[in-house]
């Protein structure tokens, strides 16, 4: 399976502490991988995406939004898969009372939507925008949006329409380009409606590419 198993959770009775038991999974995460090798060529970003949204469809098919996908919590196994982890954190914010998690702003700064820094409020769409900007950065090797504190970050998610990965990275094929800029529009609405329609549109400019490279 695409995602990192959690098997049990609760709170220690001793101190207070909550905690998730979970899968390990030997290998490391994309993290590390873009910190060794910067910049990954366009079909190896495209191939390390497809099994976060075929994670990402399944969830949001069963009614469960990530809140923080980013590259940290995506696991690169020794045996070459690819899962995502923490969607640990995604069970226990539904199964709190947070109503819709209103003013409740979960998730790392710099994959934030625009609607959750706006309102703390979090749909299969959030989770789209911020696989698109986990494939920018896995595109150009860093982030789109940096600033002196976590603030100035968020306010540029809100105020700014991300930018082609083009604008940094040379001949990137323009079927890259506009993928990324779909899943990335600050209206939710104009982004694909969750994890399933980006998976096909992937796989979809994954043909383009292929069929581009061997001509048939």
């Amino acid at each position: 399976a695409e995602v990192v198993a959690v098997y049990d959770q609760g709170t220690d009775a001793r101190t207070g502490l909550a905690y998730l038991v979970m899968e390990h999974v030997r290998g490391r995460n994309l993290r590390d991988l873009l910190r060794e090798r910067g910049a990954l060529p366009p079909d190896q970003a495209l191939e390390l995406m497809e099994p976060v949204l075929v994670a990402l469809a399944a969830a949001h098919a069963a009614g469960l939004v990530h809140r923080d996908i980013k590259p940290e919590n995506v696991l690169l196994a020794d045996d070459g898969r690819v899962k995502v982890a923490d969607f640990g954190l995604a069970r226990a914010v539904e199964a709190s009372n947070l109503t819709a998690t209103t003013g409740l702003l979960i998730g790392t700064v710099a994959y934030l939507a625009p609607e959750q820094v706006e309102t703390g409020r979090a749909d299969a769409r959030s989770d789209v925008y911020a696989a698109g900007i986990l494939l920018w950065e896995a595109l150009t090797g860093h982030q789109p949006y940096t600033g002196e504190t976590p603030l100035s970050v968020a306010l540029q998610h809100v105020r700014s329409q991300v930018p082609a990965p083009s604008t940094v990275v040379a001949r990137l094929p323009p079927a890259v380009d506009a993928l990324v800029l779909r899943a990335t529009r600050r209206d939710p609405a104009d982004r694909p409606a969750d994890g399933r329609a980006l998976l096909a549109e992937l796989r979809a400019v994954r043909s383009t590419l292929q069929t581009d490279r061997t001509g048939v």
